[in-house]
């Protein structure tokens, strides 16, 4: 029996990367699931994988109605909600302040905090009322910049440092019915896509040929992990047996990066 038999949930930006694995890891552990994302095609391959388990909503985040389409599917089809998954999210590739034009920043500010933000604030209030129902919980996805400078820039940043005052004033403003805690994942290899007013509405880190290199050389476990690697973090803050005393938190789980300090000498 898995740690979240009976549940239901949406998860954003479920057509691809970490959205993906997560339906996956949530359907393993005994919950159905609707899987939102912008892209018909990839919610189309997630209904073919998982019959009967996962129904698919595509969308935009940042549409208010979208996010009460998705909802409304979950208890149109499944009867109830039990967890929103704020996934959906896009990244600057490191954007620099001083390297970008002021037209250009302004626009991808705008584009970038739309679904890294603003689409978490339109879903967790799309699904507040159901949630409060089956007083069930909000799982966002912060990442390693949340408590780091330098990986990304200045914007997306900006946008994931959010992403925790998010946990924490929503955790204080729906308790005691529903708990809201984050997920802050390290380095993984996914279809993340940037904002198109910079220029990057194409590149992923899925391209990057270095990236395993880069993972290697920065993180202390000195391995880049699979999105699979850190769906189990959310599973356990989903389920109520297992994270019942859990709100306002946010999980780090950044291969070792935020405690590497000084490169240690080369071994004798």
């Amino acid at each position: 029996m898995g740690w979240l038999e009976g549940d239901v949930a949406v998860v954003t930006g479920a057509g691809s990367g970490l959205g993906r694995a997560l339906v996956d890891r949530f359907v393993a552990e005994g919950a159905r699931v609707v899987a939102f994302d912008r892209s018909a095609e990839r919610v189309s391959a997630v209904e073919a994988q998982h019959r009967d388990t996962v129904v698919g909503v595509v969308g935009d985040v940042t549409v208010p109605a979208d996010n009460e389409v998705a909802v409304a599917q979950a208890i149109s089809s499944f009867g109830r909600l039990d967890v929103f998954v704020g996934n959906a999210g896009l990244f600057d590739y490191g954007a620099r302040l001083v390297d970008t034009p002021i037209e250009a920043l302004a626009h991808g500010f705008d584009e970038l905090f739309a679904v890294n933000v603003k689409g978490y604030l339109l879903g967790v209030k799309a699904a507040a009322e159901a949630l409060g129902e089956s007083g069930g919980s909000v799982v966002l996805t912060a990442s390693l910049a949340s408590r780091n400078a330098g990986v990304g820039g200045a914007v997306y940043t900006a946008s994931k440092h959010a992403v925790v005052g998010l946990v924490e004033q929503l955790a204080l403003e729906l308790a005691p019915t529903v708990r809201v805690n984050a997920v802050a994942p390290g380095f993984m290899r996914t279809d993340i896509r940037g904002p198109g007013a910079l220029g990057q509405a194409d590149r992923t880190l899925a391209s990057m040929p270095d990236l395993d290199e880069l993972a290697r050389v920065v993180l202390p476990l000195a391995v880049l992990p699979e999105p699979a690697a850190y769906t189990g973090h959310y599973v356990q803050l989903a389920s109520r047996a297992n994270a019942a005393a859990t709100t306002g938190t946010v999980v780090d789980c950044d291969g070792g990066f935020s405690v590497r300090g000084m490169p240690l000498p080369p071994a004798p």
